[in-house]
């Protein structure tokens, strides 16, 4: 989210009590777009993995498996951000870090039902 603000800020400068009430209109750049974009992505798909390291966080069901889990989902959405900012399509990578992170979250979810039953 600081990069879309920072990229406000850059495309149409500081907030005055004018451009407060109504927001302008002009273009912003595209790494900005892209920028919001991977945010919304972000929250959206955070959502349901922080709903199981909650749950189990709360049933005090940990192993080294839910550590890597988490270690891994946190640094592919991490480089999904980047490559989605950067608009770098190589090799599909955003493909690739999303799925990457998508995998943790499903053999983290797998471990807690596993390890609780």
């Amino acid at each position: 989210m600081g990069a879309v603000v920072i990229g406000y800020v850059r495309s149409r400068g500081f907030l005055t009590a004018e451009t407060y009430k109504v927001a302008p209109t002009s273009p912003l750049p595209d790494w900005v777009n892209r920028a919001n974009r991977a945010h919304a992505n972000a929250v959206e798909n955070f959502t349901p993995f922080a709903a199981v390291v909650l749950v189990g966080q709360a049933a005090g069901l940990h192993s080294a498996t839910t550590a890597a889990c988490a270690a891994v989902y946190f640094f592919a959405r991490l480089a999904h951000a980047v490559v989605h900012i950067s608009d770098t399509g190589l090799l599909m990578a955003r493909t690739v870090l999303f799925s990457i992170a998508w995998a943790a979250f499903l053999v983290y979810a797998v471990a807690l039902l596993l390890h609780a039953f």
